[in-house]
């Protein structure tokens, strides 16, 4: 499975000057980076690839990571579940940049 997720701190001193919540992202991103797992960070998600107990429990101690930086955390999370597939996390990139080159 991959698993797309946004998680970030809000209420008491997440936020940083300029309103950016980096600090607890990075905590997050480097519990995701030590998980082992296929994974890969933009601007807005993170996605990470494995079975579903793997995925799971990095979303859960990414979560957990951002606790200490704010009264409540918001975790967004979406799936995309396909039995039997590994490696999705990469080729459905290159499935689309093969479409989009045909």
């Amino acid at each position: 499975m991959i698993v797309a997720f946004s998680v970030a701190p809000s209420g008491g001193p997440a936020a940083s000057s300029d309103g950016s919540v980096h600090d607890a992202v990075a905590a997050a991103v480097r519990v995701v980076r030590e998980s082992g797992l296929p994974n890969r960070t933009s601007s807005m998600f993170t996605e990470i690839e494995g079975d579903w107990d793997a995925c799971m429990a990095v979303v859960k101690a990414a979560t957990e990571a951002v606790l200490p930086f704010g009264t409540r955390v918001s975790l967004v999370l979406k799936a995309d579940i396909r039995p039997g597939h590994t490696g999705e996390i990469d080729g459905k990139l290159e499935r689309l940049e093969a479409a989009l080159d045909s």
